[in-house]
């Protein structure tokens, strides 16, 4: 063979190698269009229902990435004020003074709802242990430090309370489930709305500090004779004891789907922001702890394509998503606020 013939194949054989590179850069480069990330944090108490939606959605919308941090609510908050996050979640949405503070302005759409449970580790003791209202009042006051307490022995004839200190458990971040409990303390107790009073962090009377619902959660865990706050969700995937709570009429309600439901019918949510609480409901079977939490987004994104798909997303999860709401221990959305938040979350713009 010619060495003239073998140079006229070697260029092309190049040239088809170049041609092939062309293709598959065009390709890959073609692959990556559409791909949008998306990152949000926030509070922990909706964390696990969170993480499963992020992970359906993304099978269905492979090319969408969705992260979510819990960081606690005020931590969210803060970092939806810098601009930092494309959205943040809060368990208490967001007062005036912060929104103001948010050039893009602010759209607060409560996504799924729960109840705060008084999980306690007493190893003889079932859960159902009955706890009046002045007593775990009083318990995160620091005045009842004993599980064999006669107030507590009191509510609960023929169960034999250890002889036990009771360590209180409590978060140390910057809490939307702290800021919950305490306004509902805020609303039962006159001693300890002048004492302590409520807020996402406080200064406890009392207790142990842990981060989030889930180091909460472990402290209890391996604390005899603990007891701390945290959503129904994560007590009930741990398998830890929660106590039945006394309310506004006087009955000792435990936490269930059921109950936490009850209280959400007499929460109405003001169509200029969609963020309505009850501190102290009134419903015979109303169980005294409940919350909407919220998903917050700017009401202006400098990325269309981002604001577009987080409009995509939250309207997955609020006709496809809330089925996992109770399959985790949340509460769905009813019919009525699901229309709202759609309508609210309509007015996302880019």
């Amino acid at each position: 063979m010619s060495a003239q013939i073998q140079s006229k194949r070697l260029a092309c054989l190049l040239s088809l190698i170049a041609v092939s590179v062309n293709i598959a850069s065009c390709t890959a480069g073609h692959t990556e269009i559409g791909k949008v990330s998306l990152v949000g944090a926030g509070a922990s108490f909706p964390e696990p229902l969170y993480q499963q939606w992020l992970l359906d959605y993304n099978q269905q919308n492979p090319n969408v990435k969705i992260n979510y941090q819990a960081i606690g609510s005020s931590a969210g908050v803060q970092q939806l004020i810098q601009g930092t996050v494309d959205f943040a979640a809060s368990d208490v949405a967001i007062t005036a003074e912060q929104a103001a503070n948010i050039k893009r302005g602010v759209i607060a759409l409560p996504i799924t709802a729960g109840s705060i449970v008084l999980a306690y580790n007493l190893s003889n003791v079932p859960s159902g242990l009955k706890l009046p209202r002045q007593v775990y009042t009083d318990i995160f006051l620091g005045k009842i430090t004993n599980w064999n307490n006669p107030k507590i022995a009191v509510a609960n004839p023929g169960i034999n309370l250890p002889d036990l200190p009771i360590k209180v458990v409590h978060r140390t971040d910057g809490s939307g489930t702290t800021s919950v409990l305490t306004r509902h303390l805020n609303a039962i107790s006159p001693e300890w709305k002048n004492k302590v009073g409520a807020g996402k962090s406080i200064e406890w009377p009392v207790g142990i500090g842990a981060n989030g619902n889930a180091g909460v959660t472990a402290q209890i865990q391996q604390l005899p004779g603990a007891i701390g706050y945290v959503e129904y969700s994560y007590a009930n995937r741990n398998k830890l004891r929660v106590a039945a709570l006394e309310n506004k009429s006087g009955n000792y309600i435990t936490p269930t789907p059921e109950s936490t439901a009850k209280t959400l019918e007499a929460i109405k949510l003001p169509a200029k922001n969609l963020i309505g609480f009850n501190p102290n409901p009134a419903g015979t079977q109303s169980y005294p702890i409940v919350t909407y939490t919220w998903l917050l987004t700017y009401r202006q994104y400098e990325d269309s394509v981002k604001a577009q798909e987080l409009k995509n997303f939250v309207n997955w999860v609020l006709i496809k998503g809330q089925k996992s709401s109770l399959e985790l221990g949340y509460i769905p959305l009813s019919k009525e606020v699901v229309v709202q938040v759609q309508a609210a979350a309509n007015q996302i713009a880019q």
